[in-house]
C-alpha cells in the first residue's frame, strides 16, 4: 500500500506536466472573476476572508498570499519528465498563510490551497502537484490534522511560468469562484 502512494505521488505531477504542457498558458474556458467589489485585487500583505468546501463542511479562512519565489530552468528540469517540452518554463512557488476561522477543528488534511493558482502576464501557468513539498517555509497540507480557530499556516503551489514573466499574481478562490487576487512583481 505504502508503495502505491508512493508511486502516485511520483506519477501525479509527470501526468499533470503532460496534461498541462499541452494547453500551457492557454485558456481553459474559465473565467475567474476580477471586477466585483468584495473579491477582486488585494495589497500585497492584505488579507481576504473567504469559505473553502473542507469536507462536508465549510470552513472560513483570512487568506494572505506573502510571497512568490522564482527559481530557475534548472529546477524545472529536475521536477518534469520531459525538460524539452518544459523549455523557457521555471518555477513560481506562492506561499499563502491561511488563517482558520472556523468554531470547529478540521478533521482531516485541509482543502484550501487547492484554489490557490499563478498568474504570469495575465495567463495562468501551469501546475506542478507536490513540487512545494519540503520548500522551506512551506508546510505540507496532509501533516496538519485538527486544524483549529486562530491557527495560521502557510501552504504553497508550484506552478511552471515563462521565465521572461515581468508580473505574477496569486488567485485564491472561495467555494463561491469569488477570486482574490495578489499582484507581485517578478523578482529574480
Amino acid at each position: 500500500m505504502l508503495y502505491r502512494k508512493t508511486a502516485l505521488r511520483v506519477a501525479a505531477p509527470v501526468a499533470v506536466l503532460a496534461l498541462a504542457l499541452t494547453a500551457c498558458g492557454g485558456d481553459d474556458g474559465k473565467k475567474e472573476a476580477t471586477g466585483k467589489a468584495k473579491p477582486g485585487a488585494r495589497a500585497t500583505g492584505q488579507s481576504a476572508t473567504g469559505e473553502s468546501k473542507e469536507g462536508l463542511v465549510s470552513a472560513t479562512y483570512d487568506v494572505t498570499a506573502q510571497k512568490v519565489e522564482l527559481g530557475t530552468e534548472a529546477e524545472t528540469a529536475k521536477m518534469v519528465s520531459d525538460p524539452e517540452a518544459a523549455k523557457g518554463l521555471i518555477p513560481a512557488v506562492a506561499h499563502v498563510k491561511y488563517t482558520y476561522k472556523s468554531a470547529t477543528a478540521l478533521a482531516q488534511s485541509p482543502r484550501v490551497s487547492y484554489s490557490t493558482r499563478i498568474w504570469a502576464d495575465g495567463r495562468r501557468g501551469t501546475l506542478i502537484v507536490g513540487a512545494a513539498d519540503g520548500k522551506q517555509g512551506c508546510e505540507n497540507p496532509r501533516s496538519i490534522k485538527g486544524w483549529k480557530k486562530g491557527e495560521s499556516h502557510v501552504l504553497c503551489e508550484t506552478y511552471l511560468v515563462p521565465e521572461d514573466t515581468k508580473e505574477l499574481e496569486v488567485h485564491w478562490s472561495d467555494q463561491d469562484g469569488e477570486a482574490y487576487i495578489w499582484k507581485f512583481a517578478a523578482d529574480k
